[in-house]
């Protein structure tokens, strides 16, 4: 082995004997889950959940993650009230019954140190199916306010809600519904 090679496998030995993972949790401030709906093929039907709580684990040099969120889904708000009461009713989430969507991803693909795509599950109204995330955006900065490392970006999927049995106004509500999670986290 030359000197050189020798020098680079030690190097890398070095670098993977510190690699660990970072956790972060969820801003609320800086974090929605907003979804997209045709409706009768006309307008698109838009809301985001206003309350979410969750934690993301990255550990960026040996590309692996975790991240976990849940939504409350009384906390549907499309900025119609009546909208909001039919939303969270028997036709849709059953918010009283199901208060909470969660989802936890925890295969990450990366593209250097940014997160390119997060699979894992969404479990909505008592089942559980999986679900990829792709990143349109990611990145890490030194946050001036929290005087901490934030890390976050863009996220979308496109979910077929009658997996998890939201049936209700198919087909003139379409089945496809997108979903754009918008993400920033604090360094713990």
């Amino acid at each position: 082995m030359t000197r050189t090679a020798l020098a680079a496998a030690l190097a890398l030995a070095a670098t993977a004997a510190h690699a660990e993972p970072v956790s972060y949790t969820l801003d609320p401030t800086h974090t929605f889950v907003h979804w997209e709906a045709h409706h009768f093929n006309t307008s698109t039907n838009r809301g985001r959940f206003d309350k979410k709580e969750g934690s993301i684990t990255i550990d960026r040099v040996a590309k692996t993650g975790k991240v976990e969120i849940t939504l409350e889904t009384g906390s549907i708000n499309t900025g119609t009230p009546l909208f909001n009461e039919h939303l969270r009713d028997k036709n849709f989430f059953r918010s009283s019954e199901f208060p909470t969507a969660k989802f936890v991803g925890d295969k990450f693909v990366f593209d250097g140190d940014k997160v390119k795509e997060v699979s894992g599950t969404l479990t909505l109204l008592g089942k559980t199916h999986p679900v990829t995330l792709k990143a349109s955006n990611f990145n890490c900065y030194p946050n001036p306010f929290f005087k901490r490392e934030v890390c976050g970006g863009d996220f979308e999927t496109t979910i077929q809600r009658s997996l998890w049995g939201m049936n209700y106004g198919i087909p003139g509500i379409p089945d496809n519904i997108r979903l754009l999670v918008q993400v920033e986290a604090v360094k713990q």
